[in-house]
């Protein structure tokens, strides 16, 4: 087939991921707020989630074309 890469789902879960991690950056610090350990973590958790994710979704086919 001439189009099957153009027809192709190029879905690779980036913005699940940004999603999830911008719900821990905000939401999972303040579900227990005895617990700072445990919100620090999930906010650190957050940020490397949603980064990975940002990756990716915007740079990972731009590193591929170079």
């Amino acid at each position: 087939m001439v189009h099957s890469e153009h027809n192709k789902s190029k879905n690779s879960g980036g913005f699940a991921l940004i999603i999830l991690g911008a719900l821990m950056l905000f939401l999972a610090p303040n579900i227990y707020p005895e617990m700072p350990e445990l919100g620090t973590m999930a906010l650190f958790g957050g940020i490397i989630i949603g980064g990975i994710g940002f990756y990716l979704k915007f740079f990972r086919a731009r590193v591929k074309k170079e």
